[in-house]
């Protein structure tokens, strides 16, 4: 007799506002997306700088702000997620409602495929450089929504980015996404460096504490018994 095999983590989502139109599938293990997602989306033009495909993962964004792009792609990338993102927003007043709300989006959507915490690590933590620049990020799959991000930034912009959107987008997905959260950048010169660093952090702290650990299937992680809010 053959086991059973775990239930996909995978969610679409579509969010419309008069500021920001979003469009987003996730499969937080890899591979396929959710066959309700929509086939324009899948259709979306590769972005380069942004896209990448390979026999685990596929990741195309797309949000009109490319530095922005560039950290959902390492997010995607060294979480083991397959991403697909689209986001018309009104850049023409400025980046935050298109960075704020695609954030907000990305942890709706990983809350929806991630499901319960049961059988989960729960927690995670890792620490990513980047040349001269090393970040720290732990995480807690809590349902208890809160984040702390000291990331020393100094610039005003990265690219088409501002610089105090890059928090405030960590922030915004642990809202959404219900989780702890604490990154920080412990050292670096360089602006790029420092939040490149942050996010692959993040990045791998999220896969260590999705990660379901074998034996512990159908147990909450939790001493209270439960995690909900």
């Amino acid at each position: 007799m053959t086991s059973a095999q775990p239930a996909k983590r995978w969610a679409a989502l579509a969010r419309d506002t008069n500021e920001t139109k979003i469009q987003l599938a996730i499969n937080l293990d890899g591979g396929d997306f959710p066959p309700d997602t929509d086939s324009k989306l899948l259709a979306q033009e590769a972005n380069s700088h942004a896209s990448q495909s390979s026999k685990s993962q596929t990741i195309n964004i797309s949000t009109g702000i490319g530095f922005l792009d560039h950290m959902l792609h390492a997010l995607a990338k060294h979480a083991g997620w397959s991403l697909i993102l689209a986001c018309k927003g009104d850049l023409h007043i400025d980046d935050h409602h298109t960075a704020e709300d695609v954030c907000l989006s990305l942890g709706y959507a990983f809350a929806k495929a991630l499901g319960s915490a049961s059988g989960l690590a729960r927690f995670g933590h890792a620490y990513a450089p980047l040349d001269e620049a090393l970040s720290r990020a732990v995480v807690d799959l809590s349902n208890r929504p809160f984040a702390v991000v000291e990331l020393g930034l100094r610039r005003e912009r990265i690219g088409d980015l501002s610089t105090e959107m890059i928090p405030h987008c960590m922030q915004s997905f642990a809202q959404a996404a219900r989780v702890t959260l604490h990154v920080d950048c412990l050292r670096g010169d360089n602006d790029h460096h420092r939040a490149e660093s942050a996010f692959k952090a993040l990045a791998v702290a999220i896969r260590h504490a999705t990660a379901r650990v074998a034996g512990r299937e159908g147990e909450v992680p939790s001493t209270k018994g439960t995690l909900s809010a």
